[in-house]
């Protein structure tokens, strides 16, 4: 019996294919394309962080302007009203005179948004307002004593 002679490659096994295979490589490089798409898509139709355009101070307490209606946890405190925002906007403070007496309020910016919030000698209580009007999100903080 002769055995099978591998110095002439006369041996019933293939010889080993010397290109690389592709496949895997061109699967993973579509799959990563499609992902790097998919976050530019996102990145393109995904809504702007929320702006506040303008404050109005009236009588019994402030109008806020906002580009689209923002998130927002209310608290209320020993004597005093606080709102958080998640939106963008620039810092401002006042004082509003009316049925609760001399009334503080200031906007700031936190890590977390806007924080607004009202200070005065009496409890507070705050009824909110909100709402879109021409293009824009409005709330209404009306303030009275408790």
């Amino acid at each position: 019996m002769q055995g099978t002679d591998t110095e002439d490659d006369r041996h019933s096994t293939a010889p080993e294919d010397p290109r690389p295979r592709l496949w895997r490589r061109f699967l993973a490089s579509l799959a990563l394309i499609g992902l790097l798409v998919g976050v530019m898509i996102g990145r393109l139709t995904a809504p702007g962080p929320v702006e506040l355009l303008e404050v109005v101070p009236f009588g019994e307490g402030v109008q806020l302007w906002f580009s689209r209606e923002p998130p927002r946890q209310e608290q209320h405190l020993d004597g005093a009203f606080a709102i958080l925002f998640e939106s963008q906007g620039a810092a401002q403070n006042g004082q509003l005179n009316g049925a609760a007496g001399v009334v503080s309020w200031r906007l700031q910016n936190t890590e977390r948004g806007l924080l607004l919030h009202f200070v005065a000698t009496r409890p507070l209580r705050a009824t909110l307002n909100e709402g879109k009007e021409e293009g824009r999100w409005g709330v209404r903080v009306s303030l009275a004593p408790q």
